[in-house]
């Protein structure tokens, strides 16, 4: 009998999903899911020499397209760009591929929905027919971000509430029918800053989020990122999805040793909320998401743009 490895255990348990828009990651580690991607992702793939061409193809059509969406050809052409490489990367995986706003937009709904329907358009002009109930559009958690969300999830557009750091956000994301939620396990501190290390993880965060969308009969999947370690992946195992960097998933190819306890096999050690709603009370859910984990929730989430 094979010997399982850690990624076939997390598999056993957790939709997983790549962080990643590298389509050889996809195809020497899937099957996967889902694909998340970011700007800084975008940067990094884009960087390659092989990448060349995505680049001069997607500035090209920037030259053209920026007129009709009245804004800079070059950022024009990064969107494009990332939407060419999540394109590439549908053919590897299952579901859904994930291409996320300008985090510049955070406070501004209007400009969310607006970003995220020219993401949406994007799609059809690189690949006319594209599936779009495979597109997932990313937005940052702020209330400014979650009320675009709405909108576009009334609009038939999928979304994932990202860099989510409190319960009260997530309470906030299951009331307007996001179809993902990224609870951010590190601060994003930790991917940029050399030997920062986050010692206040929220791991049990993303276990009390489960149970309470359970306990609601919510439809909003959580999907924890900013993961660091596979201790800390293990410890999730049997959350709703997973997305993994490469790096982590490489390790995880490795046997399975079963030394570290899910915090899906304990009982909660977050209180599950009963009885609160936030989207028609905006006061009262500044108020709690400020006081959170005495303000360091709202400083992780006003870092956003600046990282």
């Amino acid at each position: 009998m094979a010997v399982q490895t850690g990624l076939d255990y997390i598999r056993s348990r957790t939709s997983v999903d790549c962080d990643t828009m590298d389509d050889e990651v996809a195809k020497t580690l899937g099957p996967f899911q889902d694909c998340t991607s970011n700007q800084a992702i975008a940067l990094g793939e884009l960087s390659k020499p092989a990448r060349i061409s995505v680049l001069v193809s997607s500035r090209a059509d920037a030259a053209i397209l920026h007129v009709k969406y009245s804004m800079d050809a070059d950022e024009l052409a990064v969107e494009i760009a990332m939407v060419r490489l999540a394109v590439e990367m549908a053919k590897h995986i299952h579901g859904r591929v994930h291409v996320q706003v300008n985090p510049y937009n955070s406070y501004s709904s209007e400009k969310i929905v607006v970003n995220a329907l020219r993401i949406v358009q994007l799609f059809q002009y690189v690949q006319p027919g594209f599936d779009d109930t495979r597109i997932c559009i990313k937005i940052p958690s702020t209330w400014e971000g979650m009320m675009a969300c709405h909108t576009l999830e009334l609009a038939g557009v999928r979304t994932l509430a990202t860099t989510l750091f409190s319960m009260a956000q997530a309470i906030l994301a299951a009331e307007v029918n996001c179809t993902y939620i990224a609870p951010y396990v590190n601060e994003l501190k930790v991917h940029f800053k050399e030997g920062y290390v986050d010692n206040a993880k929220l791991l049990p965060l993303c276990a009390a989020i489960q149970k309470y969308y359970q306990s609601i009969n919510s439809l909003t999947k959580v999907l924890p990122a900013s993961l660091t370690s596979v201790e800390e992946i293990f410890c999730l195992a049997g959350v709703d999805h997973l997305t993994i960097s490469p790096g982590l998933l490489t390790e995880l190819t490795q046997p399975y040793v079963g030394n570290v306890e899910s915090l899906f096999d304990i009982a909660p050690i977050l209180p599950i909320p009963e009885g609160v709603s936030f989207i028609n009370d905006p006061g009262n859910y500044q108020i709690t998401f400020a006081r959170d984990q005495g303000g360091a929730s709202q400083i992780k989430l006003t870092e956003i743009p600046r990282l």
